[in-house]
């Protein structure tokens, strides 16, 4: 299901999508192309381009790496609007290199930013991360509060921001999104996000494995942000600009969604191991309900019956190989 707004109005709008091959790019990708906009993908595909195969012939895709700056100048002329997706994405896989993760998460990322200035693009679209805030005690983390990241990918999130921000003025409109964690399925599949991985094992073992369990995970879903995301792009801008957005829905314990999972694919047995890692994520989305109207449609439920159900269908080949797991893929390729 994809959100149409208006294409009669894009019709001008030249869209950069950075990291537009991946799991939530490739989603993303399609709805841009409904509501009438000319797209161009830049992404290394180290993970493979089969997210795109349905609009290959659609959109512009270019392979390149966002720190090459001579690409990234050359295929900022044109562009109206960025949307800023591309990051070595989650903790294990940032802490696998860290020197590299601060190439790609900050320094690339200030050098986009400074390009699309240059290049005179109108809106500049960053997507963040909700692990920027570390452990709160309070039930609303809202965006307001300060920011206590825990870790590298975290700390490159947070130094990205205050770059975005500041660039913000009356000609170059930018907007921050700090999303939960993404869940459901995409045609770039990913099975290392809590929701899509214990449905993996409940469906292919008949078993979850839950470290902990007391830890709060916010949840989106991948219809849910790829709305938004599109949604930002036409709001108007005295709404938007120099912004900040939480964008979540659920929050539960990964207990409570292993229980929701274990109701989906029926006679699977939970079994509780110990953890080091009891961080816990718990994010407010009132900001953005009230000031943009944007609210999700997508439940953690409804993520889940479709990972089964492209499990059941074949479209996720199992055993599963390294492409649906970012850090198996990386370490496979030596980064």
């Amino acid at each position: 299901m994809t959100m149409k707004i208006n294409s009669l109005s894009n019709k001008n709008e030249k869209v950069l999508v950075t990291g537009g091959a991946g799991y939530v790019g490739s989603v993303l990708i399609e709805k841009l192309l409904i509501n009438g906009y000319d797209v161009r993908v830049l992404d290394l595909m180290l993970f493979g381009a089969q997210g795109l195969e349905k609009v290959k012939d659609k959109c512009e895709i270019i392979k390149g790496d966002i720190r090459d700056y001579e690409l990234l100048d050359k295929y900022l002329e044109g562009i109206t609007h960025v949307i800023h997706l591309a990051a070595i994405s989650n903790d294990p896989c940032s802490d696998l290199d860290p020197e590299l993760t601060k190439q790609v998460n900050f320094e690339a990322t200030k050098k986009l930013v400074e390009l699309s200035k240059k290049k005179n693009v109108k809106r500049f679209i960053y997507a963040s991360s909700s692990s920027v805030y570390g452990v709160k005690e309070m039930d609303n983390v809202t965006e307001e509060l300060s920011l206590e990241p825990l870790t590298i990918y975290s700390e490159t999130k947070m130094w990205s921001e205050d770059i975005v921000k500041k660039a913000n003025d009356d000609n170059f409109t930018t907007v921050i999104v700090r999303p939960a964690t993404v869940c459901g399925y995409s045609p770039k599949m990913r099975l290392d996000l809590t929701v899509n991985i214990l449905t993996d094992h409940a469906v292919n073992k008949k078993k979850i494995t839950v470290f902990g369990g007391d830890q709060k995970r916010p949840n989106i879903h991948i219809q849910d942000i790829t709305d938004y995301y599109v949604a930002l792009l036409s709001i108007e801008k005295e709404k938007i600009a120099g912004e900040i957005f939480n964008a979540g829905y659920e929050n539960h314990t990964v207990m409570e969604i292993a229980k929701m999972v274990k109701g989906v694919a029926g006679d699977v047995e939970i079994e509780v191991t110990n953890t080091k890692d009891n961080r816990s994520y718990h994010i407010s989305s009132e900001k953005i309900k009230n000031v943009l109207a944007l609210s999700p449609k997508y439940t953690i439920n409804d993520a889940i019956k479709e990972v089964k159900d492209a499990f059941d269908k074949g479209f996720i080949v199992y055993p599963a190989i390294s492409i649906y797991k970012n850090i198996d893929r990386m370490k496979e390729i030596g980064l």
